[in-house]
């Protein structure tokens, strides 16, 4: 049970150079077996989230590849000064409503290279911005016209077969889910752990399990991760019903005595966090440095947050969505709520740009998180592990 999420093998086809709006996506031609999470030694695990890219917003204009740009500049930031052991990308990764070329993973690629090019392991799920369908702008239909776009013809699997696309590569239908991850996968180099998770929850798709293993073989993992696709995008805001009992039966499965520590990581938040939320400012026992919005919750959960607070291996559940929001709060003395922070320059905001991490230490087991921000600084540390 514990190795049956560490090895897969995925086998990396070869393809030619794809050149668009000015970037390049490079398949790499490799068989590589991906390698299972696990603390060193002595050391702590460290994650970084990076939420709310918004990758390819406006691309036909100057100001569009300028926040791609700025985007990848706050990776590379916090990659280098936190040296993560692993990276979550936690939705929005794309603004694909924004988007008119046949294939999004071209954006999409992108927003992951800061990563890949260090060889640091990755994980991506869905926000509402991902699959979504392109949206005309009004202004295409006034006297200024539209604009020049730059729509590389490309052959490849989310534009082949497809008869109303137009031949000079331009699409406005969107780049499903699946087709996502499976352009994702392609080009990891087996170091993408993103998964298109069981067809029976489909169109919810980002639904998986990663374990952090010990450094002692002879223990069981130090934690579960969980995956959960919220939803959005080519279908509403919810986490289903099948998705929940997909999590009780897993769970249950992974994790029976509860012994193991588990996270949650989805994109939209429930409606359990406006529960918690700050009225003005942050105070104690919530940590945090921006609360500048409401909560904007799913529409439904079907109890999911009630399987949640009856586990007590259940820590904390991240989430994204929120650009102005990026506080960590108790929920019933049982787990923790956390935002991440908005990591890019895409998407509604200027709040100044960071990243949430998190730090996991086996012994004695312990959760730790903090903001690192774009020009450097760090703030608002929590520790996570409730029964300290």
């Amino acid at each position: 049970m514990k190795r049956s999420l560490s090895l897969l093998i995925f086998t990396v086809l070869s393809l030619p150079l794809i050149s668009a709006v000015g970037w390049e996506l490079s398949i790499p031609l490799t068989t590589t077996a991906r390698r299972s999470l696990r603390v060193r030694e002595g050391s702590p695990f460290k994650i970084a989230i990076f939420a709310d890219l918004h990758f390819g917003e406006d691309s036909w204009s100057d100001w569009g590849p300028r926040q791609d740009a700025n985007s990848v500049n706050v990776m590379s930031t916090v990659l280098d000064a936190e040296t993560p052991d692993f990276v979550v990308y936690l939705g929005d990764v794309v603004t694909a409503n924004n988007i008119a070329i046949h294939n999004a993973s071209l954006f999409w690629d992108k927003a992951i290279s800061p990563t890949r090019d260090r060889n640091i392991p990755w994980t991506s799920l869905f926000g509402n911005h991902d699959d979504a369908s392109f949206v005309w702008p009004l202004d295409w239909f006034s006297s200024s016209g539209i604009p020049p776009i730059l729509c590389t013809s490309v052959s490849n699997s989310s534009s082949s077969g497809d008869d109303d696309d137009d031949e000079d590569g331009c699409g406005f239908r969107g780049t499903t889910r699946v087709e996502l991850i499976q352009e994702e996968l392609k080009a990891a180099n087996a170091l993408s752990y993103s998964t298109s998770g069981p067809k029976e929850l489909w169109p919810s798709v980002s639904n998986y399990v990663i374990p952090v293993e010990s450094s002692d073989d002879s223990k069981p993992a130090v934690a579960l991760m969980y995956f959960l696709d919220s939803g959005g995008g080519s279908y509403p805001e919810v986490i289903s019903n099948a998705q929940v009992e997909w999590f009780k039966t897993k769970s249950n499965t992974l994790n029976p005595d509860l012994s193991i520590p588990e996270l949650i990581f989805w994109h939209i938040p429930s409606k359990a966090y406006k529960k918690v939320a700050p009225w003005i400012w942050i105070t104690k026992p919530c940590v945090g440095s921006i609360n500048n919005e409401k909560v904007a919750a799913q529409e439904a959960e079907n109890g999911m947050m009630r399987v949640l607070e009856n586990r007590s291996s259940v820590k904390a559940v991240f989430v994204g969505h929120n650009h102005g929001l990026d506080w960590c709060c108790p929920y019933k003395d049982k787990l923790w709520l956390c935002f991440a922070r908005h990591t890019g320059y895409g998407g509604y905001g200027n709040w100044p740009r960071g990243s949430r991490i998190l730090e996991i230490t086996e012994l004695p087991f312990r959760i730790k998180s903090w903001i690192r921000m774009e020009d450097g600084t760090v703030h608002s540390e929590v520790n996570l592990t409730c029964d300290d």
